[in-house]
């Protein structure tokens, strides 16, 4: 009998445990919340939120209308202004014991302009509006003492008043799945950034020196003060490598004083293209190798032989300027003219005396080989690697029994060692 006590007390506790590991419970006690947050359009705002420790899910979704909860109904024309409209949200399910309300509202007044009423940047609409939609009390209080903060700092920056909403969320509905995790899908994008740059710390973002802008050709890349995973992209697949003569530069969308620019500046990453400070063109969004070298092509070298040349698969004439000038340079490397990468080196050079510079051999890495079979011939045409431009062709007729990289000058820069 006692030992049927026992197991049957020993079954009790294990139930006791069991029922006390259960997901809702084990949530409570790690201190899991969920807060809805509205800060203009939901893609970029829960990209951002998902990049931040302690966030366990950004979901976009729709909250506070009447309207249905879809993306065809809230975008009508007839919506547009209505107040029963919903707004874009984005639901946040976090860790309070990783990160706490105020640094997830904090980070929400930081990445958008909350003055602007029913809009962010070009997006107009009452979906578009500044909300925060609260499931605690707590988050209610934290929420107003951060807006009566923020508003003071955005008045002495000589912003308006803020017209973001705080109420306690009734209902959350989840928007299609094409909108959940959309940058990633959209690798080459951007993201909206309408961040005003002023901070809960009283400064605004460190201000800049635009002076030495407003002499020369320049790139200027608009980057995200928060995770855009557009921008880290163009840093790691271009930005990175870039060695061009061109300088490029890192600029907040706040801080282009004294720059005259037409492009909007709310997508990052913007490339902007400049000369003597003003803007000769731009690209809105995220640009891969090819299409950024072939923009600064056309940026750098205008309608010119060497744009024909790198870009056209042309030919340098014979014994050109260009060829003049490099075929007696002294010791040092010849490079790409847009990536500043090195291609050949003038220790492998040698005048053979055709009219184009040669070289026995580039430098490791530098090239790729390419079959070119127009005009009736079988060649071997040279590309670099770093931008894909057009660079000439390699021949087996070298000194030596070695291979002659025959390549045109218009499209090499030169580097003394």
């Amino acid at each position: 009998m006692l030992l049927k006590k026992c197991l049957l007390l020993i079954g009790l506790a294990t139930s006791i445990v069991a029922h006390a590991q259960t997901p809702a419970s084990a949530e409570a006690t790690e201190n899991i919340q969920t807060i809805v947050l509205g800060a203009g359009c939901f893609w970029g705002v829960e990209k951002r939120y998902e990049a931040m420790p302690g966030v366990l899910d950004a979901e976009s979704g729709y909250a506070d209308g009447q309207v249905a909860p879809n993306y065809r109904t809230i975008t009508q024309a007839s919506n547009r202004f209505n107040p029963n409209n919903h707004a874009e949200v984005v639901k946040l399910r976090f860790n309070a014991n990783a990160i706490s309300v105020e640094a997830l509202i904090k980070a929400f007044y930081e990445q958008h302009d909350p003055t602007q009423g029913n809009r962010q940047g070009n997006d107009i609409g009452t979906q578009y509006r500044s909300i925060i939609l609260t499931t605690t009390p707590l988050q209610s209080t934290v929420a107003q003492r951060l807006t009566q903060e923020y508003q003071a700092l955005l008045t002495n920056a000589g912003y308006g008043e803020i017209t973001t909403q705080i109420k306690p969320l009734e209902s959350f509905y989840s928007a299609e799945e094409y909108h959940q995790d959309y940058l990633a899908k959209n690798p080459e994008g951007y993201c909206p950034d309408h961040s005003t740059g002023v901070r809960f710390s009283g400064n605004t973002t460190e201000l800049v020196d635009n002076e030495a802008l407003l002499s020369g050709k320049h790139i200027v890349v608009i980057d995200a003060e928060f995770y855009c995973p557009y921008c880290e992209k163009f840093k790691t697949e271009v930005a990175n490598d870039y060695q061009g003569s061109i300088p490029m530069t890192f600029r907040f969308a706040h801080q282009l004083d004294g720059l005259s620019i037409n492009t909007p500046t709310w997508a990052t990453p913007t490339i902007l293209f400049l000369e003597d400070g003003s803007e000769v063109f731009a690209h809105q969004g995220f640009l891969g190798e090819e299409d950024f070298y072939r923009a600064l092509g056309a940026f750098k070298l205008g309608q010119s032989e060497a744009f024909n040349v790198a870009f056209n698969e042309g030919t340098d004439a014979a014994f050109c300027k260009a060829y003049d000038l490099f075929k007696n340079t002294p010791d040092g490397q010849f490079v790409d003219t847009l990536s500043g990468a090195p291609l050949f080196d003038t220790r492998d050079r040698f005048n053979s005396a055709t009219g184009w510079l040669s070289f026995t051999k580039p430098v490791d890495g530098a090239v790729t080989e390419h079959t070119d079979n127009r005009y009736g011939m079988q060649r071997t045409e040279l590309r670099s690697a770093s931008t894909g431009i057009h660079l000439g062709h390699v021949f087996d007729d070298g000194p030596n029994g070695q291979l002659r990289y025959c390549i045109n000058a218009t499209v090499l820069e030169f580097v003394p060692r």
